[in-house]
């Protein structure tokens, strides 16, 4: 069967013979962790299905997500990058499945194939600049504009037009207090965008939620079809 891991689905033959003896199939449930601050990573997982948050813990406690990612890429980037441990929470915050890999065996397979390794390391450059955009937007873009980015990324990475999240998971996701979650959605809801129910927000409009979004959306996106392949599956429901 094709791979729904946008990563292992763009590996050359060659490259998926390296990795497959080495993947084993995972259930994914909602809030399993995959990565624990300061913890060494023992595996690497390809996403097949579901939603994966990086939280920072802030020292009065609050946490905030600094990046997100579902079937187009692994936990943990870092890996990639020769180091074990990373200072973020890495969990599920959509459940699914996916594929893990030991770090050992990844590594080796790294060291064997340098198209391999170009491949996962532009995953790394698109990642990374998802999170210098979230950084941008969080600085100084309004909440509704955040609201958007953040429900466009969410649909990028599933199939459909539901998206199960309630406000007190997106006050976390952004940063902010539940009410000013709770205004945000009224305003893009009483514009015809979305439609907001408990747990649960429906994708009206795509076209009219990336303008909602402006200029904090895209760049990242476009990044990723750049470098490895389209991020989302064509989808016909949507005005």
């Amino acid at each position: 069967m094709p791979h729904q891991n946008r990563l292992l689905a763009a590996l050359s033959e060659a490259d998926g013979a390296l990795l497959r003896p080495h993947l084993e199939a995972i259930d994914l449930p909602l809030g399993k962790v995959l990565v624990e601050p300061a913890a060494t990573i023992p595996h690497a997982v390809f996403i097949d299905t579901g939603l994966c948050s990086v939280v920072s813990t802030m020292a009065e406690g609050g946490r905030i997500e600094i990046g997100l990612f579902g079937r187009d890429g692994m936990a943990a980037p870092a890996l990639l990058l020769g180091t074990d441990t990373i200072p973020y929470q890495i969990f599920m915050q959509v459940a699914g499945r996916g594929r893990r890999i030991s770090v050992s065996a990844l590594r080796e397979a790294l060291r064997s194939s340098p198209s391999l390794r170009n491949l996962l390391l532009r995953y790394v450059q698109t990642f990374l600049i998802q999170v210098a955009q979230t950084a941008i937007a969080n600085a100084g873009a309004p909440a509704e504009e955040r609201l958007a980015r953040w429900l466009l990324m969410y649909h990028d990475r599933q199939d459909g037009d539901d998206l199960s999240v309630t406000h007190e998971f997106l006050s976390i996701m952004l940063g902010v207090r539940r009410p000013t979650v709770t205004v945000a959605i009224h305003t893009l809801e009483g514009a015809g965008l979305i439609r907001a129910r408990r747990g649960r927000i429906r994708v009206l409009s795509r076209m009219r939620l990336e303008e909602a979004a402006g200029q904090t959306y895209g760049p990242a996106e476009a990044e990723y079809e750049r470098l490895i392949g389209p991020l989302r599956r064509p989808q016909s429901t949507l005005a």
